[in-house]
């Protein structure tokens, strides 16, 4: 099941939130992945962080964790 939130970065980053069971993460049309989070709240927050630190560092986490 996904969540209907959706942030639009810039063309090439578009976050949203999915569920998988209890638990959420966020993804990002870059390939971005957060890791899996029982609060939603959590979920925003790994892609508002995306936001900030990576628009121009693609294909990475938050604080230079690689994504899979």
């Amino acid at each position: 099941m996904s969540d209907t939130a959706l942030t639009s970065l810039s063309p090439a980053h578009s976050t949203s939130t999915t569920e998988t069971g209890s638990f959420c993460s966020a993804r990002c049309t870059c390939g971005w992945r957060g890791p899996a989070r029982r609060a939603r709240s959590l979920a925003r927050d790994d892609a508002t962080a995306h936001a900030g630190a990576g628009a121009g560092s693609e294909g990475t986490g938050s604080v230079g964790t690689p994504s899979v």
